[in-house]
């Protein structure tokens, strides 16, 4: 019922106003759960990919903790065209950790529709050990360095020209990923939305990512529900410290108790604009950054 009527409320709103006024059109959201999953979700990828046409969003990157999305993605596109669907590949313990074969394979589903590498999330060693878990993990790095199996995975990504997404990590390693990434020559960066647990980065640590070449990214999911840490308030904050030109607005809805994905992206928008960001500044950062981190521009 909830999915159903989120679709025909997007309908409506698609119709009740101008394009130029809708605050939808032409977004990208980078960061996408959805169904089918191991974890509940909301509504799944082609009524997802339905609903976000139907309010005019240009493209959708889909993510899974834990299968590739790449095969997905190009599901999608065949039963939704019209729409930029891309997919990617989470660095957890389901796919082998840090695993260059798994981004090599990903990289090559057919259609090419796989781009974003994941450094790990919730198998990831800061995530299990902020949730306090007894159980086994993904070591990015140690004694301060990158491990040499993250080093390869990052040169995977350079070579395929893949995006890297900085997962789960601390703080320190995901300004290490980033340095590696750029010392790699990786032309698509973009820290995982970076205030949230458990990386926690401060506002000179985005800033020094973003001075790396990396995008930030704020998602709306750090200001509802169960993860919310954070206000409207804070995130205009960092945006303005960092600055519009490095940072991307996602959803990362696809929980059941959260609004559907297009109804989370314009309480976004419309949250931040009530801090004095603008409609341009949002556009920059929900329809610009985040082509330009596709390879889209």
């Amino acid at each position: 019922m909830k999915i159903l009527l989120g679709m025909v409320l997007g309908f409506a709103a698609a119709l009740s106003c101008p394009a130029q006024e809708n605050p939808l059109a032409g977004v990208i959201d980078i960061h996408v759960h959805s169904a089918p999953d191991s974890t509940p979700r909301s509504i799944d990828a082609i009524d997802l990919a339905r609903l976000a046409k139907s309010q005019g969003m240009r493209g959708l990157v889909l993510k899974n903790h834990y299968e590739p999305t790449a095969s997905l993605a190009y599901i999608v596109r065949r039963e939704v065209p019209g729409i930029e669907v891309f997919g990617g590949v989470d660095m957890n313990l389901s796919v082998g950790g840090m695993n260059p074969s798994a981004v090599e394979h990903m990289a090559a589903t057919t259609g090419g529709y796989g781009r974003f590498v994941w450094m790990s999330t919730f198998d990831s060693e800061a995530q299990v050990g902020f949730s306090k878990q007894d159980r086994p993990f993904v070591r990015i790095s140690q004694n301060g360095a990158l491990l040499p199996e993250t080093k390869r995975v990052i040169a995977v990504i350079a070579k395929q020209n893949l995006v890297l997404a900085t997962g789960h990590p601390t703080a320190e390693e995901a300004l290490l990923l980033v340095r590696e990434g750029r010392d790699r020559g990786v032309k698509h960066m973009v820290v995982t939305h970076a205030m949230m647990q458990p990386i926690h980065m401060s506002d000179t640590q985005m800033l020094e990512a973003a001075k790396m070449g990396a995008y930030i990214e704020f998602v709306y999911n750090g200001l509802i529900g169960s993860y919310k840490e954070f206000t409207f308030k804070d995130y205009a904050r960092a945006i303005r410290y960092v600055g519009v030109d490095h940072c991307i607005l996602s959803s990362d809805m696809g929980q059941p108790p959260n609004p559907l994905h297009t109804d989370g992206l314009r309480l976004f928008f419309d949250g931040l604009k009530q801090q004095g960001i603008t409609q341009a500044e949002i556009d920059r950062m929900a329809k610009e950054n985040p082509a330009r981190l596709l390879g889209l521009e």
